[in-house]
């Protein structure tokens, strides 16, 4: 399955990349998380780029790939409503930043719809893997 190894490291990528960026430049991400969450912005901040990050490594192995892409497709959704926060927040920003706010609601779609179908394809492939790789090892000593 060359393609879908191709797209779990580019969502993998996509995804350590992203969670990187909410250590490396926290302020942007600080101002999305909503005013009703209980703790600091910057608690929220790290701790969802920490889930970014560990997300981005489970889909990155092979034997974490499905059930990483399920929580992609999770956390994609789950920060939905952050990005509807930056969208009206931002509604009186120039143009091109109002712009920017606006079609990160929409993205939020293929991304969810990617990241399911990489666990589609992850689901399916693993249990013919791992019977495969029974299949083939050699017999175990006792």
């Amino acid at each position: 399955m060359p393609g879908s190894t191709t797209s779990a490291r580019l969502l993998s990528g996509l995804l350590i990349g992203a969670g990187v960026a909410h250590f490396v430049a926290p302020r942007q991400f600080d101002a999305m998380v909503p005013r009703s969450l209980p703790g600091s912005p910057r608690t929220w901040t790290h701790l969802s780029g920490l889930a970014e990050i560990a997300v981005g490594a489970a889909v990155a192995h092979p034997r974490t790939r499905g059930a990483g892409a399920l929580a992609a497709a999770g956390l994609f959704a789950a920060v939905f409503p952050a990005n509807v926060k930056m969208a009206y927040d931002w509604r009186h920003r120039p143009a091109p930043l109002r712009a920017a706010a606006l079609a990160r609601l929409p993205l939020q779609v293929p991304l969810v719809l990617w990241a399911a179908r990489l666990h589609a394809d992850g689901s399916a492939a693993g249990p013919r893997r791992a019977s495969l790789t029974r299949r083939h090892s050699a017999p175990s000593v006792k």
